[in-house]
This record gives structure tokens, C-alpha cells and sequence, in this order.
């Protein structure tokens, strides 16, 4: 198990420097109302639109965060990066905006529209024979063999610190929340808000078929699951990343997760409802709010992880 020490390798300075380096590449998203959420939750809701980011999802944040502190020869090298699809994204988009060349790892079976997103950016995508347990091992076998740097889409320090920018522009344009709902897979994103916000409640939501990070949390150490059949496809990882634990363990208020079908239900009442694009694992936090899984009043900012959706989906 990591120890607390772990923690403190991202702090708040991390994080606004994320944010400077950040400034001209990313897109500042939107903390938009809903009162038809805000009404069925009994509180204020808003809502931290992410899916309008850049590659549709924040993972641009963590992925351009770590590419901008490569070297000059590292970045002539290459990068090399393993994901299921939104990590993909961000690390093929911030590559191309920075003339670095990527190859992506996937596994097989990934969402296809996330892998032609992916190629289109302009990254060599890797899908033959690699599942959800290997694709971490063939990013590194590549990295080995090219001398490109792995971009690893959660347990990283520079990573956590970019993702950690949404927590921040939470809390510029709402000084006034008390709760912040926050999606999680691998624990990036999670562990980023609450180094950010560490004078606001943070609370994570996984997949119940895949809730690695909930059990990790109640136990207090890592622990690890098989591939997760889930239609939250950004949060099918197998464990919860160990310098992610580390912060979730001190700084987060709860882990919760939520069943599919109160997922889908949940999804779709908020599409219909804001006429956004969400996908799947970017509205476990409105299901966990609006299931009360999660019990909670007063103001509450619900961050939306992404908006790559698989449209097949809505007509289950």
C-alpha cells in the first residue's frame, strides 16, 4: 500500500502551475444550472461540463500537462499511452498540437467511435490482441523499444495536477459550493479535484460492476478486479492507480457507485433535460445525486467527465 506520504507529491502549486501551462491550449468549460436536476435533487446543482472540453472529455488536461513537461528530446522521440478511449483522445490531440508523434494503446472491443477519434487525430493506434489487463504491459514493451515516453492515464503525478484544473475553475466561479461530485476510474480526475479543493467536500462515483476504487476505499488498501462489465466505459479500469489512492485515501469524503441501470436512467433524464451529449461514465455523478446514493444538501457541482457517447446506447 502507498504510503500518505504519496499525497504529497501534488499539491494546490501543482496544480495552478497545470493551470498556467494549460491556459492556451484547453478550453475553460462552462458551470451551467439545471433546475430540472436542481429541483429533483432538493439543492442547487451545477454542473462542470467537461464534455465540452477538447477531445470531448478533461483528459486533454493531464495529457497536455505531461507533454508540455517533456524535453526536447523526449518529444522527438514520441509518446506512447494506454487507454480504453478518452485518455486516448487527450494524449492524441495535445500530441498533435505539439508536433509529437503517438502511438495508442487499446484494447480491443473499445467504444469504435473513441478509436477512429483517436486515428483521426493523428496517433498510430495499437488494438491487436491487447485487453483491458495487457494494454499496460504493450505501451511499455513499445516505450522500450522506441525510446518514446509513456503518458500513463491516471498514476501520475503530472496527470493528477492537470486534471486537478477543473477542481480549480470549480471554485473560481462558484465560491460558494460545499459539495463536488466527481466520476472516477483510475482516480485521476478524482484525485486532482480534491488536491484542488481540499476546503470543499469531494465525493467519488464509480460503476457498481466496476467499483474497484469504492471497495479500495472501505478497505484502505488497493484493490484489484476483474475487466468490469459496465456501460461506463472511461471507468473499467481493473484498480485504482496507487499515487491516486494515496490523495483519494486522505482527501476524499466518500466513494459510492451506482448500478447501470440507474446509470442509464440518469443519463438519459439529464440529456433530455440539459441537451447536452453525455456519455456514460461522465453522468455517474448525477445518478449517485439523483438515486441519493449520495445524501447530500447544499450547493453541489457535478463534474460531467466526458461526452463521447456511443450512441447505440440510447436505445436500450
Amino acid at each position: 500500500m502507498t504510503s500518505s506520504n504519496t499525497a504529497a507529491a501534488v499539491g494546490l502549486d501543482d496544480v495552478r502551475a497545470a493551470a498556467r501551462r494549460l491556459q492556451p491550449y484547453i478550453h475553460r468549460t462552462p458551470l451551467l444550472a439545471n433546475r430540472s436536476i436542481s429541483e429533483r435533487a432538493g439543492f442547487e446543482v451545477r454542473l462542470k461540463c467537461e464534455n465540452l472540453q477538447r477531445a470531448g472529455s478533461f483528459k486533454i488536461r493531464g495529457a497536455m500537462n505531461a507533454l508540455l513537461q517533456l524535453d526536447a528530446k523526449q518529444r522527438e522521440r514520441g509518446v506512447v499511452a494506454f487507454s480504453s478511449g478518452n485518455h486516448a483522445q487527450g494524449v492524441a490531440l495535445a500530441s498533435r498540437l505539439l508536433g509529437v508523434r503517438a502511438t495508442i494503446v487499446m484494447p480491443e472491443g473499445s467504444v469504435v467511435t473513441k478509436v477512429e477519434a483517436t486515428k483521426a487525430y493523428g496517433a498510430e493506434v495499437v488494438t491487436s490482441g491487447v485487453t483491458a489487463a495487457t494494454r499496460d504491459t504493450v505501451a511499455r514493451e513499445i516505450a522500450e523499444k522506441t525510446g518514446a515516453s509513456v503518458i500513463p492515464p491516471f498514476d501520475d503525478e503530472r496527470i493528477i495536477a492537470g486534471q486537478g484544473t477543473v477542481g480549480l475553475e470549480i471554485l473560481e466561479d462558484w465560491p460558494e459550493v460545499e459539495n463536488i461530485v466527481v466520476p472516477l476510474g483510475g482516480g485521476g480526475l478524482l484525485s486532482g479535484i480534491a488536491t484542488a479543493a481540499q476546503s470543499k467536500k469531494v465525493f467519488g462515483v464509480e460503476p457498481r460492476a466496476g467499483n474497484d476504487g469504492e471497495q479500495s476505499f472501505r478497505s484502505g488498501h488497493i484493490v484489484t478486479i476483474q475487466p468490469p462489465k459496465t456501460i461506463a466505459d472511461g471507468a473499467r479500469t481493473l484498480a485504482i492507480g496507487q499515487r491516486n489512492f494515496a490523495i483519494i485515501r486522505e482527501r476524499v469524503r466518500d466513494v459510492v457507485s451506482v448500478d447501470d441501470d440507474t446509470l442509464l436512467d440518469a443519463l438519459k433524464f439529464a440529456m433530455y433535460r440539459t441537451k447536452l451529449v453525455i456519455e456514460p461514465t461522465g453522468a455517474l455523478g448525477i445518478a449517485a445525486v439523483l438515486s441519493r446514493t449520495l445524501k447530500l444538501s447544499g450547493p453541489t457541482a457535478i463534474v460531467i467527465s466526458g461526452g463521447n457517447l456511443d450512441f447505440a446506447l440510447l436505445g436500450k
